[in-house]
C-alpha cells in the first residue's frame, strides 16, 4: 500500500512539474515574439521619434537577432553544465530589466545597445527552453508540448500587431515596453514559484570559453557582413567571417569538451538537415514583417493600428495549427510533415511576388494565413526532429542549434531586407517619391525568398528517416 501511495505521489509531482515547465515555457515563449512583432509596426513611430532613416530603423530589429544568435549556442552549453534553470532564470531577470530601461531611452543610440542587451538575454531564455521541455516530456508527449510552446510563440506574433499597433498609435510606441516589462515580471515569479528542479546533464564539464569567442566574433564578422553588401566593407567581414568559423570548427576538433559537436553534423543526418532547412525557413520568411509594416502603412496608408490587424492574420493561423502539427509529429515522421509545411510557405512566398500597391486587402489576408499555415506544420515538428535525435547530456546543445539556426535565418533575412533597401532607397526617409524604390526592393525580396523556399523542401526531404528517440 505504501508503495502505491509513493508510486502515486510521485506520478502526481511528475505531472506538476510537467505543468510548471510548460506554464513558464509559454509564457517565456510568448514574451520576445511579442516584442518583435509589436515592434514592427512601431518602426516609423520610431523613426519619426529619434529621425532615423529605414536603414538605420532595421537595426532596432537586427541588433537584438545579432546578440541572440551569437549567445545561443554558448549559454545552450553553458546550461548544460551549471543548470538549465539558472541560465534561462537569468536570461528573464536581464530581459525585463532593459525592456524597463527602454521605456525612458531618448536616445537611438541607447536604444540599440539596450535591443542588443534584449537580444543577449533572450539567448539565455531560448538556448535552454526547448531543452528543459525536452527533459520532463518523454517522447510521445514532446511533440505535443513542443506544439503548446510554438503556440504561445504564435500568439506572442500574432497579438504583437495588434496591441501594438493599438498601443503606438494611442499612447506612443515606449507604451509597448511599458507592457513587457509587467509581462516580464510575470514570468520571473512564475519561475521562482513553480519551477521547483534544475536540469544540468553535462555538470563537471568545463565550459570552452576560448571557443564561444571565436564563434562569436566568426558569427558577428559574418552577419554584419552580410547587412552591409555589396559594398567593401561587407565582402571584408564576410570573409573575415568564414575564416573565423573555419578556424572555430578546427580548434573545437581538439579539445575534449566543446561548445560546438562538428561530429554531431558529420554522423547526424537528421540533426543536420534539420538544422540547415530551420536555417532556410527562417531566411525565407523573418523579413516578411518587416517588409509588410512598411508597405501597408507606406504604400497602403494604414495606421499601425488597421496594419495590425490584417497582419495578425498570418501568426493566428500559426497559433492554432501549431498544436496540431506538434501532436502529428508524435505520431508520424516529422520530417515529412516539415517539409509539406516548406512547401506550402514556398507557394505562399511565390503568390507575395505578385502583389502591389493595389492589390485588395483580401488577398493580402489570405497569402498571410497561408503562409501561416506552412509555417506552423513546419516549426515544431522540425523542432520535435531535431530534439528527438541527441542523447540527453547534448540537449541543450541542441536547443541552441535550433535556436541559432532561427537567429540567424532571421539575421539573414533582415540582412537581404536591408541590402535592398539600401540598393532601391538608399538612406532616404521613405515617403510618396520613394515608395516605387520601396515596391521593388519588396519584390525582388520577395522572389529571393521564394527561391530560398524551393532549397528549402529539398534540405527538409533530404533528411526523411524514422527517427529514433535518443533522448526517451
Amino acid at each position: 500500500m505504501t508503495d502505491l501511495t509513493d508510486n502515486l505521489i510521485d506520478e502526481k509531482e511528475i505531472k506538476s512539474q510537467k505543468q510548471a515547465v510548460l506554464m513558464v515555457s509559454a509564457f517565456a515563449g510568448f514574451l520576445v515574439p511579442f516584442l518583435t512583432s509589436a515592434i514592427n509596426l512601431a518602426l516609423p513611430a520610431i523613426g519619426a521619434d529619434l529621425h532615423v532613416n529605414a536603414i538605420s530603423l532595421s537595426w532596432v530589429v537586427s541588433s537584438a537577432l545579432l546578440a541572440s544568435a551569437i549567445f545561443l549556442l554558448p549559454f545552450g552549453k553553458l546550461g548544460d553544465i551549471i543548470g538549465r534553470k539558472k541560465v534561462f532564470t537569468f536570461g528573464i531577470i536581464l530581459f525585463t530589466l532593459a525592456t524597463l530601461l527602454i521605456v525612458f531611452t531618448h536616445s537611438f543610440v541607447s536604444l540599440i545597445v539596450l535591443r542588443t542587451i534584449q537580444g543577449f538575454s533572450s539567448a539565455m531564455i531560448f538556448g535552454t527552453s526547448l531543452a528543459i521541455l525536452t527533459s520532463v516530456f518523454p517522447a510521445g508527449e514532446r511533440g505535443w508540448a513542443m506544439g503548446i510552446q510554438v503556440t504561445a510563440t504564435y500568439l506572442g506574433l500574432s497579438t504583437g500587431p495588434v496591441i501594438g499597433g493599438v498601443l503606438t498609435h494611442s499612447l506612443g510606441w515606449r507604451s509597448i515596453f511599458v507592457l513587457l516589462f509587467f509581462i516580464g515580471v510575470i514570468c520571473i515569479y512564475l519561475v521562482f514559484s513553480k519551477m521547483k528542479s534544475e536540469w544540468a546533464d553535462a555538470r563537471g564539464e568545463k565550459f570552452d570559453w576560448k571557443g564561444s569567442v571565436i564563434y562569436g566574433v566568426s558569427l558577428f564578422a559574418f552577419m554584419y557582413g552580410f547587412s552591409k553588401l555589396p559594398s567593401a566593407t561587407g565582402w571584408i567581414f564576410l570573409a573575415s567571417g568564414i575564416t573565423a568559423a573555419v578556424i572555430f570548427l578546427f580548434f573545437e576538433e581538439r579539445i575534449e569538451h566543446p561548445v560546438f559537436h562538428a561530429k554531431f553534423f558529420l554522423t547526424n543526418k537528421v540533426l543536420a538537415f534539420s538544422g540547415l532547412a530551420a536555417l532556410i525557413n527562417y531566411s525565407a520568411t523573418s523579413a516578411i514583417g518587416f517588409f509588410m509594416s512598411l508597405y501597408l502603412q507606406y504604400l497602403k496608408g494604414l495606421d499601425a493600428r488597421a496594419a495590425g490587424l490584417i497582419m495578425i492574420s498570418q501568426p493566428l493561423a500559426m497559433a492554432l495549427l501549431s498544436p496540431v502539427a506538434g501532436k502529428l509529429s508524435d505520431r508520424k515522421n516529422p520530417g515529412v510533415i516539415a517539409s509539406a509545411g516548406m512547401g506550402i510557405t514556398g507557394i505562399g512566398l511565390i503568390l507575395l511576388c505578385f502583389i502591389n500597391a493595389s492589390t485588395p486587402f483580401y488577398l493580402i489576408i489570405c497569402l498571410l494565413i497561408l503562409m501561416g499555415v506552412g509555417f506552423a506544420l513546419f516549426s515544431s515538428p522540425n523542432s520535435n526532429a531535431i530534439m528527438s535525435s541527441v542523447e540527453k547530456r547534448y540537449l541543450g546543445i541542441a536547443s541552441g542549434v535550433v535556436g541559432t539556426m532561427r537567429m540567424i535565418g532571421q539575421m539573414m533575412s533582415m540582412g537581404i531586407a536591408m541590402m535592398l533597401i539600401s540598393l532601391y532607397i538608399g538612406k532616404q526617409t521613405i515617403n510618396p517619391a520613394t515608395s516605387p524604390g520601396l515596391m521593388a526592393a519588396m519584390k525582388t525580396g520577395f522572389i529571393i525568398f521564394s527561391i530560398l523556399s524551393v532549397l528549402g523542401v529539398f534540405a527538409s526531404l533530404a533528411r526523411n528517416e524514422k527517427l529514433g528517440n535518443k533522448n526517451s
